[in-house]
């Protein structure tokens, strides 16, 4: 599909003008914007953006949650030839400096008084940022600032512009190429500064519309745009498939109404990482255990039938009169009710990725009916590289090499990827670019894993992460240390794992409670605590967590590659993990060795044998404010397995 972002929405424009592109929810009412309309708004947007000085090649950034306007303002910088770089909302006013920077831009345009804030406590350490535009002026009335203009004043002049020069923004859209830079999205930065992955019109949009083959999408289609749009994966999900396959996308509220609007808008297309996945389920279990007697005893009835006979008949495959009856009352008394409640009543596909999902949480989705799968891909292969077909779906694959990937295993086990979405490079970084993509075509994905015999890929961990414990029984056995943290983390009392086991003797984990799930657990047993901190140090959620980390050692023993990860000692953190404390990625992905260096004292506790430890932590409060956050730790001891040989 050689053509550009502008242009499909200009064909859809022309082809249905009064079908729904986008729907927004305001003061708790939907809103549409037809494509006619979409266009009619890019069209404004761009003219304005072109009068005002934005230049073919230039970047512009675009901060803020999913608004059909800020969607509209990403297409009407690429209808000029400008580069869109959406940036995480979330992210604090410092992180913002080096993508401007970097990207030397000039213009930005955001949701709200939030991210204008922002933009002007670092315009000192941005002097070229001399253009920025707001899209919601509550509480922007009485601010003064060289450049600082609302949205509507930049339509108002574009539909000005336009009135005299009807034929520019049609002229700009057509002098752009499918090869040219359509956006620049920013990798997390695990390490160092993040790094500008460039992606074309091409790239984008060539994997938006494999994934849209794949699946069957159609204008008939309904997504709900919840995630950063500064995440490839919404991005891909809700702007590149929007505007390859023309279906609707709707725009929650708030981030405090996604469940609400989720029921609301019903969609058949559903995309969400792990974590979205665990929540949701949490939130089930929580009601269920506080539900009546009678209540509870049906449920749990139900989801053995549905655990044992579920996912094969969402396979296709014959499960018996008998297990068909049973199900099907499932289905309306229990099965059909949940997936109304969970707003997945219309759900025809749902993907999860950015990383492993716990089998049990897998199986479990599945077998209520939501036709949940897995995918595999990254920000530098603009998602899509492998996709679990429908009746293929498995918990421990993330599916086969989607249209036009190749797919082939370095000496060392790591995953290479030729295809046609892979990025144009990063950023002002050719070092960096050189590292990751080979003369002839080839993107080292660093990631370790293999093949499977009906050619589905399986991810061990990342190849830097991959590691071998040294001394002790298990000397020379591999670690994989997010493969223990996933297993962990499909317990609905644990939100988050950090592992630690390389050239080490034993592993040892720290351990972030689910503070909601916990805290009603606690509650059911009348346990009172003064907040997080307190619960988490509680005997009793010592003897929970225990529990947990137990059975996956158990499950470990039984994995003949794995077997040595079985974790000896454990502590439960007495914070949660934060990105605003620089312990998590924007994404939630664990920064393990910055972890490592902050909490030493406690890696010592790990490996010390102590049974305690004190610790005092800065924080960062969401108000900017910080402070500090103390306790004496308790260290635990966990049970070990003896490794279960496999048949021979």
């Amino acid at each position: 599909m050689q053509t550009t972002f502008p242009r499909l929405l200009l064909d859809h424009a022309q082809q249905r003008p009064d079908a729904p592109a986008m729907r927004e929810k305001e003061y708790g009412i939907w809103q549409t914007t037809t494509w006619a309309g979409m266009a009619k708004l890019v069209e404004a947007i761009a003219c304005g953006l072109h009068q005002a000085g934005l230049q073919r090649g230039e970047h512009m950034v675009v901060i803020g949650a999913n608004r059909p306007r800020l969607y509209a303002t990403m297409l009407a910088a690429q209808s000029i030839g400008a580069i869109p770089v959406p940036l995480y909302q979330d992210a604090v006013g410092a992180e913002c400096v080096f993508p401007i920077n970097n990207a030397d831009v000039r213009f930005a345009v955001v949701e709200d008084q939030e991210q204008v804030d922002k933009m002007l406590e670092i315009r000192d350490r941005c002097p070229q940022l001399a253009h920025i535009y707001f899209d919601d002026p509550r509480g922007l009335r009485n601010y003064d600032q060289p450049g600082l203009s609302s949205l509507e004043e930049l339509m108002a002049a574009g539909e000005a512009f336009a009135k005299l020069h009807p034929q520019v923004f049609r002229e700009q859209v057509a002098m752009a190429s499918p090869d040219d830079v359509a956006a620049m999205f920013f990798t997390s930065g695990t390490t160092g500064n993040p790094k500008g992955v460039v992606h074309t019109h091409n790239t984008l949009i060539d994997r938006g519309a494999v994934g849209a083959r794949f699946d069957k999408l159609t204008p008939k289609d309904e997504v709900l745009a919840y995630l950063p749009p500064a995440w490839i994966g919404q991005n891909i999900f809700s702007y590149a498939q929007w505007l390859v396959a023309g279906y609707v996308v709707n725009c929650p509220e708030s981030g405090a109404t996604v469940t609400i609007d989720l029921k609301e808008v019903g969609p058949t297309y559903y995309f969400a990482p792990p974590r979205v996945f665990e929540g949701l389920l949490t939130s089930v279990m929580i009601r269920m255990e506080d539900a009546g007697l009678l209540k509870r005893k049906m449920f749990h009835y139900f989801m053995d039938v549905a655990r044992r006979v579920g996912p094969d008949k969402l396979d296709g495959k014959s499960v018996g009169l008998v297990d068909s009856i049973k199900y099907a009352l499932g289905n309306a008394l229990v099965y059909g009710p949940l997936r109304n409640s969970l707003g997945f009543s219309r759900v025809r596909v749902a993907y999860t990725a950015g990383e492993a999902i716990g089998p049990d949480l897998f199986s479990f989705y599945r077998s209520i009916g939501i036709n949940l799968k897995q995918l595999y891909g990254s920000t530098e292969t603009a998602v899509f590289v492998c996709l679990q077909p429908d009746n293929e779906a498995r918990a421990d694959t993330v599916g086969v090499p989607c249209e036009g990937v190749e797919i082939k295993l370095s000496d060392t086990g790591e995953i290479l990827v030729k295809s046609p979405g892979l990025l144009k490079g990063y950023y002002k970084n050719p070092e960096a670019t050189s590292e990751v993509l080979t003369a002839d075509g080839w993107y080292h994905t660093s990631d370790a894993g293999f093949i499977d015999a009906s050619g589905h890929l399986k991810i061990i961990d990342r190849v830097k992460d991959v590691g071998r414990i040294k001394g002790g029984a298990h000397d020379g056995a591999m670690f994989a240390p997010k493969y223990v943290e996933n297993k962990l983390k499909f317990f609905s009392h644990i939100k988050e794992a950090v592992a630690y086991g390389d050239q080490r003797e034993k592993v040892c984990v720290m351990i972030n409670i689910d503070f909601d799930a916990v805290g009603n657990w606690a509650e059911r047993r009348n346990l009172p605590y003064a907040g997080y901190t307190d619960l988490a140090q509680k005997p009793e959620v010592y003897e929970l967590i225990r529990e947990c980390v137990e059975k996956v050692n158990a499950d470990l023993s039984r994995d003949e590659l794995l077997a040595g990860s079985q974790i000896s000692r454990f502590l439960v953190l007495h914070k949660e993990l934060d990105a605003d404390d620089g312990e998590l990625t924007r994404t939630n992905k664990v920064r393990r060795g910055f972890i490592a260096e902050k909490y030493g004292v406690l890696v010592s506790a790990l490996y010390g044998d102590q049974k305690e430890q004190y610790i005092e932590t800065q924080v960062k409060f969401e108000d900017g404010r910080t402070g500090s956050v103390s306790a004496t730790l308790k260290v635990d001891d966990a049970r070990t397995f003896t490794p279960v040989k496999a048949a021979a």
